[in-house]
């Protein structure tokens, strides 16, 4: 019987974190920056979301806990790439884009940016998630969240000029 809930218990969590998979892989590799270290990070995260089930509050949303959990492995990513950069880019690495093409300042606006204030534009805008989920993902309130999303954008804003084409 003890194995059977076990079973019972592993289909529903993979059930619960498959479709976040995705969303994760997002995350972390706007936070990254790189393919290789974003699919670690996420199937490093899946085997601590795995290892921590137990602690996951029933009735709770799955995703913020999900993402904490992967914006907690990219940190760790991040602190190893430190100690380790033989090969690492440089934080203001130009995109491979056209020059004056919106979305390639933009990039590049963000990978100037500090990781805290990177991880909030991203979780808000680029995952589109709303405030609440934010602040559980961040592990604070919403009005935290908000702040942090408003103080993220105010260095963001000087960085990213668009020039209208005339």
């Amino acid at each position: 019987m003890v194995g059977a809930l076990a079973f019972e218990d592993e289909v529903a969590f993979a059930a619960s974190i498959e479709p976040l998979l995705p969303v994760g892989f997002r995350l972390a590799y706007a936070m990254l920056r790189s393919r290789a270290d974003a699919e670690d990070v996420v199937q490093e995260a899946a085997m601590k979301a795995w290892q921590k089930r137990r602690s996951f509050r029933a009735g709770a949303e799955p995703r913020p806990w999900f993402l904490a959990i992967v914006a907690n492995e990219c940190r760790m990513a991040w602190r190893r790439r430190s100690r380790h950069p033989v090969g690492d880019l440089p934080r203001d690495v130009a995109v491979a884009t056209e020059p004056g093409e919106e979305a390639g300042q933009l990039r590049r606006a963000l990978s100037r940016l500090g990781r805290k204030d990177r991880l909030a534009l991203v979780l808000r805008y680029y995952l589109d998630l709303p405030t609440d989920e934010v602040a559980r993902t961040l592990g604070v309130s919403p009005a935290a969240a908000r702040v942090r999303i408003h103080r993220a954008l105010a260095r963001l804003r000087p960085q990213f000029e668009v020039t209208a084409d005339e």
